[in-house]
């Protein structure tokens, strides 16, 4: 049975508490346990057992060729575990650890699982900035790789629940500190090379990283999720509903005549919006994601939007699409993987 705990969001780093006690024991025996972070909720494992880690891709449905992040609880532990911290990396590390930032560094040879880096040479390490966490990570004494905690290509999770909802009988347990902030994943910036290069936006966004370290690009695969993945969410279609989701790159008219065409299918259709412009659809169902004036709440509650489409009977799903500066280069990349790349113009 998948035990549960229940732990207040402010313990503040209290390795004590006996929940944290209890979660970071069984890490230590190379089982499985999801924990809240800034972001999601993590699938945390021992990253140094290749038989914990197996057990992160068997409960989740992952490809094994999907690298896996590591979580660290101190900047101090990061010189263990990587061949070098290049200048870029360590401005960005003063800057954003603790924080929604994975960096990409040179991989140590035999400390991690071949499991986490996916038979790469790099590894992608972050400390998130989540008393829980930090908490369950320290009291464990290892790096614990952790993907989001949801079956493979799903919704990530923001609540405890979601996890339930998805792992009950597959995962050991389950930390529970109340729904995440951040609600999208990490940035991963690859820092390897000689400029960085972002793999995956998230909530550390390209123009705070160029504010530290000058010119930063953009991983061109990110547009069509090609290419062997250096980082989690750059391959297989992710964060994705039941129902079939389309960008419509349009109007909000463009988005009501494709809703107007299901229907006359005979099809229940779903549109994802925000606040502002709920009252302007007609559809079977239609759901704000947050205020088109603040995308950090789109971000927030994207996840928990699209799981909500699960919870109705909707054929079809047509989402609006978002401008790709801030936090709404992420937005638009989880919104491009869980439509699979499908965009249509009227």
């Amino acid at each position: 049975m998948m035990k549960h705990w229940i732990v207040e969001s402010d313990v503040d780093k209290n390795k004590s508490y006996p929940q944290i006690v209890d979660a970071a024991g069984i890490l230590q025996q190379n089982e499985v346990v999801a924990f809240p972070t800034e972001t999601v909720y993590g699938l945390g494992a021992n990253a140094t057992s290749d038989e914990a880690v197996e057990k992160i891709f068997k409960a989740k449905g992952r490809p094994s060729d999907n690298p896996l992040i590591v979580h660290i609880s101190n900047k101090e532990q990061l010189e263990g575990l990587v061949a070098d911290i290049p200048t870029d990396a360590a401005k960005l590390i003063d800057a954003y650890w603790p924080g929604p930032l994975t960096i990409i560094f040179k991989n140590k040879e035999g400390v991690f699982s071949g499991k986490v880096t996916a038979g790469l040479d790099s590894v992608g390490i972050r400390m998130p900035d989540h008393p829980v966490a930090l908490s369950i990570i320290e009291a464990a004494g290892l790096p614990i790789a952790a993907p989001s905690a949801n079956r493979s290509g799903k919704p990530s999770p923001t609540t405890a629940q979601h996890v339930i909802d998805d792992l009950e009988g597959r995962i050991a347990g389950v930390v529970d500190g109340g729904e995440t902030g951040v609600g999208v994943e990490s940035t991963v910036v690859d820092c390897t090379g000689s400029v960085p290069v972002i793999l995956r936006p998230g909530g550390v966004t390209k123009e705070q990283l160029e504010e530290v370290v000058g010119k930063v690009e953009v991983d061109p695969s990110l547009k069509e999720g090609k290419g062997a993945p250096k980082s989690p969410g750059m391959k297989y279609t992710h964060y994705a509903p039941d129902a079939p989701v389309y960008l419509v790159d349009g109007t909000r008219e463009d988005v009501q005549h494709f809703v107007d065409e299901k229907k006359e299918e005979g099809k229940k259709v779903g549109v994802l919006t925000t606040e502002e412009f709920v009252g302007v659809y007609q559809a079977d169902l239609i759901l704000s994601a947050g205020r088109r004036d603040n995308l950090n709440t789109v971000a927030q509650h994207l996840y928990d939007t699209l799981r909500a489409f699960n919870r109705s009977d909707v054929d079809i799903i047509f989402a609006e699409m978002f401008p790709e500066d801030g936090v709404g280069l992420a937005i638009m990349n989880r919104l491009q993987k869980a439509a699979g790349y499908r965009v249509i113009k009227r």
